[in-house]
């Protein structure tokens, strides 16, 4: 890999190539990826979306929206940094081609600000119960019908795929997408891999998968234009700015849910109080701290500090290893090479004891299992029975509720499941909510 190929400003459809010394700039393409992401109906509906607790009533705890925008801005300054050193190392990248530090912000707040936008209703459990359907529900049945990667991309739905699946499928009207830049959408692909095979290994960006087998071309296309190969398992290397787009959602993660809780009564504020000291011991101004009077003041100075030191750190890390980087062979996140790494480990610990396995969010979370699971039957059904020519009246009530951007009339069973699930992903949670209750007459 290199940088130049890397930074492409290339978008789909594009016949001539795009260089950056010849960009407008007032409006990079880099920052037109942000407001075509920022101004898209699917980045909208992020703001009624689980991060922490399902369907919260609490002002103040973050749904994906906020928590986006927060990940974006910490982004943004991972890439500046890193590309101050990158230019500092790569003058011609500056010199010769035009590139300047802001690109590199630009690349990863874009990515950043998408990185959640194909998550399903309902967290993380919205990803496991719509797997859970085709594994032991009623889409059981399809395993005989489909391929063993489109069966497995079904079993195991992910948010990170589906994601990637918004930001470059093509519709009427609406070709390539959101159309983002090549870099961008490199940035944004933190597993650059389907969902087989399944080989467990060491490397972070084998855990899960980036793309469905509906989107193999595309990746292709654009792995191609980035020169990003693949290595013996057969996945792809990973964008270098992937890298930064996980840290800035670890971070945040990490620190801002930890808060969440806190203000949640999840968490008792002194023993909150005391994990995030210990994170940000080498940096805390004592005196200042002492005269804060209020829990919100508090946490709010030790989350500031605590999100500093960690761009800090990761800037340094990725810097450290910048060459294993490029070359495809770093296989841990950038946190994971974290000297506080054993303070992060027991604030998530924590969460994960206290918020995420909280009675109120697994109460929530097992509502959304049965919800969506009545919506997939009730929609693949529908479709399939329209499909054979026998649909009945209620199969054509039930898609009459379709909306015009969703195309059912698709040849291939797989590709008018996927279009199913990727529909139902894109429900909000009250969306979601309300069209089951519309589905099971709960409503009337």
């Amino acid at each position: 890999m290199n940088w130049e190929k890397l930074l492409s400003l290339k978008r789909f459809g594009d016949t001539q190539k795009r260089e950056r010394k010849d960009q407008d700039e007032i409006r990079l393409g880099f920052e037109v990826d942000y407001d075509r992401i920022i101004f898209s109906s699917e980045f909208r509906s992020l703001q009624d979306k689980t991060q922490v607790v399902p369907l919260s009533n609490e002002d103040f705890v973050h749904t994906r929206l906020t928590h986006s925008l927060e990940v974006s801005v910490v982004g943004r300054s991972l890439g500046r940094k890193v590309g101050l050193k990158i230019l500092e190392k790569y003058p011609d990248l500056r010199d010769v081609h035009g590139y300047q530090a802001n690109d590199f912000g630009a690349i990863v707040a874009s990515a950043s600000l998408a990185h959640d936008i194909g998550n399903p209703p309902f967290g993380h459990s919205g990803e496991k119960s719509i797997g859970q359907f085709f594994i032991s529900g009623k889409g059981k049945d399809f395993s005989r019908s489909l391929t063993k990667k489109q069966y497995q991309d079904l079993c195991d739905f992910e948010g990170n795929a589906n994601g990637f699946k918004i930001l470059t499928q093509s519709r009427i009207g609406r070709e390539g997408g959101l159309r983002l830049s090549y870099a961008t959408l490199g940035a944004f692909v933190k597993y650059p891999k389907g969902s087989l095979p399944i080989k467990p290994t060491v490397n972070v960006s084998h855990k899960k998968y980036g793309f469905f087998q509906s989107e193999v071309r595309i990746f292709s296309e654009i792995a191609q234009e980035l020169g990003l190969s693949k290595d013996s398992t057969g996945s792809y290397t990973r964008h270098p700015l992937a890298y930064l787009v996980e840290a800035a959602d670890d971070i945040c993660y990490t620190i801002i849910d930890f808060e969440d809780g806190i203000n949640l009564g999840l968490i008792e504020e002194e023993f909150a109080l005391e994990y995030l000291i210990n994170l940000v011991r080498d940096s805390i101004n004592t005196k200042k701290y002492h005269q804060l009077s209020n829990t919100t003041d508090r946490i709010s100075y030790l989350r500031a500090l605590s999100i500093n030191t960690l761009i800090n750190e990761s800037v340094d890390i990725f810097m450290n290893n910048e060459e294993k980087i490029i070359k495809g062979v770093f296989e841990s996140s950038l946190l994971d090479r974290s000297k506080y790494k054993a303070q992060i480990s027991d604030i998530i610990k924590i969460s994960v004891e206290n918020i995420y396995e909280s009675k109120e969010v697994i109460e929530k979370e097992i509502a959304g299992y049965n919800l969506i699971s009545v919506l997939l039957e009730s929609y693949i059904t529908a479709a399939n029975n329209m499909h054979a020519g026998n649909a009945n009246s209620y199969d054509k009530l039930i898609l009459n509720l379709l909306p015009d951007t969703v195309d059912i009339n698709k040849p291939e069973l797989y590709s008018r499941i996927l279009e199913i699930c990727h529909y139902i992903a894109s429900f909000s949670d009250s969306q979601a909510l309300l069209i089951y209750k519309k589905i099971t007459a709960n409503e009337y």
